[in-house]
């Protein structure tokens, strides 16, 4: 068996199709399918049943699942231990973060560290996709929850105020009322969050117009008057022809975590970098 092989047969197992497989590793779809046979060539069973709804795995394939697992975490504590060693201030940082803070709050950052150290190339992934450090899906991940896992260290950076706003120039909403305001909120995925059950705890009576997941859309929405919305600030103070409206109470802030895998914390452009996001950010 080879390591390529098993990591294709990892991909396939926890996407469940080819296709979302293929578009996770950067392959193509008809590449995968021919690993995945050469795989089960080469361990003399079939791995998946192949139903309508995508892969299944077959009981041969739960067995191999665990011990795929097992050499897929030694092969990335190695690769882990080997890039914590770098002394180097060079190379490449994936970081996560959430769409609008890596827009607003994290680039202005990475602007200036590019500056001071050109050959350090940053990636930045911003979706709300929680990217795994012990599998190395990113280097440095920021959160608005705290981390869970053991192998990472992890410290609150910032708290963040939030702020409700409406276009210049239209009147705003009677607290504990708001029939007849239109609303721009989170969408029905995220409806539980602080903010959004703030909002619709302050304006019962309002009706919502506009829901997305995305902060930077919410906010545009708010710009063109389309309605009310609960903006974190550092976002919403920005937005040119909208103003921040009192209703009485100012919604819930949210704190903001920064979180590496324990064996890049000798990592010179890991910690350069980070050292650089607390210096700006951390409050």
């Amino acid at each position: 068996m080879e390591w390529s092989d098993l990591r294709i047969f990892l991909a396939i197992a926890r996407a469940g199709t080819l296709g979302a497989a293929a578009r996770g590793s950067g392959q193509s779809q008809p590449t995968m399918g021919r690993r995945l046979r050469a795989l089960e060539a080469a361990v003399g069973h079939t791995l998946f049943q192949r139903t309508g709804d995508g892969f299944v795995l077959t009981d041969e394939g739960s067995a191999l699942l665990a011990h795929a697992e097992r050499i897929e975490e030694e092969v990335l504590a190695a690769q882990r231990q080997l890039a914590g060693h770098d002394r180097q201030l060079g190379g490449t940082l994936r970081i996560a973060s959430s769409d609008w803070f890596g827009i607003h709050l994290l680039t202005p950052v990475f602007a200036e560290f590019a500056k001071l150290q050109p050959r350090v190339v940053i990636e930045l992934l911003t979706d709300h996709r929680l990217y795994s450090l012990p599998r190395r899906e990113a280097d440095i991940a920021f959160r608005i929850t705290p981390f869970r896992e053991a192998e990472v260290i992890s410290r609150r950076l910032m708290h963040i105020e939030y702020g409700v706003y409406l276009k210049s120039g239209i009147k705003p909403p009677r607290a504990g009322d708001g029939a007849g305001t239109p609303l721009i909120t989170m969408d029905t995925a995220f409806s539980d969050v602080p903010d959004a059950v703030w909002l619709q705890r302050k304006l019962p009576n309002a009706h919502v117009v506009s829901r997305s997941n995305n902060r930077d859309v919410q906010a545009r929405m708010c710009g063109q008057g389309a309605g009310v919305a609960v903006l974190p600030r550092p976002l919403g103070d920005s937005i040119a022809g909208v103003r921040r409206i009192d209703l009485g109470e100012q919604p819930p802030g949210r704190n903001t975590y920064v979180g590496y895998h324990r064996d890049l914390k000798r990592q010179a452009r890991l910690r350069a970098l980070l050292d650089l996001v607390i210096e700006r950010l951390a409050n």
